[in-house]
């Protein structure tokens, strides 16, 4: 009979925050809007990838090598050239902008490559783009590369003593979006699950309902439960979404499980949840809470959890940060479960250590949340 009741009263609880959740409109922007509106952001909108270059040709020789080296380059997928005349032509285009780099073909390129001597090549790159300026470099020295093995001399290809073959695995073609989306989703999660959630008990004491619930028979681990389920069900309804977008509208791959992705998902899900939860219950106001909900949940996962920026190419005392946060855990299970598979040597330690933070944090939600106004 008593734990009908318990039961009950939990129902009622939660039918209440499902009810609070329904009528805020900012609750369907939250979980399902902005989960898209991020997702085409970094899916369609923001691309590491580095495009078409645009390339400035200066030709100093004229001869018939350099022009089948000219013409390599202008028939690149990678590159769009523009033939300039002189030095001063091309450093005003790279000034204003309007090329990344100036390929200068010296004057002795074919005489030199005639004598069997080495032609000399410039290669100029608009170092402002630290990036934009080793994709140019790197293709450049590929490009240049094949042209010695087929173009030099008399058609005959030069064989060089080692033959190196690239080939990448679990992103053939290499594309950003592949690594993007899924750490979008980490964002996304924890935008849900530690932002949102901030808020929930903090709304209660400035709306003075929270007096109302203290003086009704429900348990602290009531209170808990029935703040804690909706936003979990609200934040997987999110993580279905965004996984169903990953795969049908950015072609992600998906080489896990299900069941994998449902575990990882659920468990980093109560340790965000845990995180709000306690933010909410130790601050008692929105503004002061939503401020500590943006710094030490959403910041951390869009800057420090890998989203954007290698871990490893960090200082050493932020990567020793990004070990304890659960978005950085989760976002290498996510990338592992779409692009590589079920990885279980990654997903326990993983598993592990979200599931311990999501109980501590949920446990000092429970021993704080004491049901006395003058605390």
């Amino acid at each position: 009979m008593k734990q009908n009741l318990w039961l009950r009263q939990l129902m009622a609880l939660m039918s209440k925050e499902f009810q609070q959740i329904a009528r805020d409109p900012s609750s369907y922007l939250v979980a399902g809007v902005l989960p898209l509106i991020f997702l085409l952001l970094f899916g369609f909108g923001i691309t590491l990838d580095a495009g078409i270059l645009r390339l400035a040709v200066l030709d100093q020789s004229g001869g018939s090598r350099s022009l089948t080296l000219a013409a390599d380059f202008a028939h690149s997928p990678w590159f769009e050239t523009r033939p300039v005349g002189n030095m001063e032509q091309g450093a005003r285009l790279m000034r204003d902008s309007d090329v990344l780099g100036i390929l200068v073909i010296r004057q002795d390129f074919d005489q030199e490559l005639a004598r069997g001597g080495a032609g000399s090549l410039q290669l100029l790159v608009d170092g402002s783009e630290p990036n934009t300026a080793q994709f140019i470099q790197s293709y450049s020295q590929g490009l240049i590369s094949n042209w010695q093995r087929t173009s030099l001399p008399g058609g005959t290809a030069l064989e060089p003593p080692v033959n190196l073959e690239t080939r990448f695995w679990y992103n053939p073609t290499a594309k950003s979006v592949q690594f993007l989306v899924p750490g979008a989703i980490t964002v996304i999660m924890t935008l849900i699950g530690t932002l949102l959630t901030s808020l929930v008990f903090a709304r209660e004491w400035e709306r003075g309902t929270m007096e109302a619930m203290f003086a009704t028979p429900v348990s602290r681990m009531q209170l808990l439960l029935g703040k804690l389920i909706p936003y979990f069900c609200m934040g997987m309804f999110s993580m279905a979404l965004c996984a169903v977008a990953a795969v049908t509208l950015f072609a992600v791959p998906f080489r896990g499980s299900l069941w994998a992705l449902l575990l990882l998902s659920s468990v980093f899900m109560l340790s965000a949840l845990g995180q709000g939860l306690f933010i909410s219950v130790s601050l008692r106001g929105q503004l002061v809470a939503a401020e500590a909900g943006l710094f030490s949940g959403f910041l951390p996962a869009l800057l420090l959890s890998g989203f954007v920026f290698d871990i490893n190419s960090m200082p050493p005392v932020l990567q020793a940060i990004t070990k304890l946060l659960p978005a950085s855990y989760f976002n290498t299970c996510l990338r592992t479960i779409f692009l590589t598979g079920d990885v279980w040597s990654i997903f326990g330690p993983s598993l592990l250590f979200m599931g311990l933070l999501a109980a501590v944090l949920l446990g000092l939600v429970y021993k704080n949340l004491v049901k006395r106004l003058d605390v």
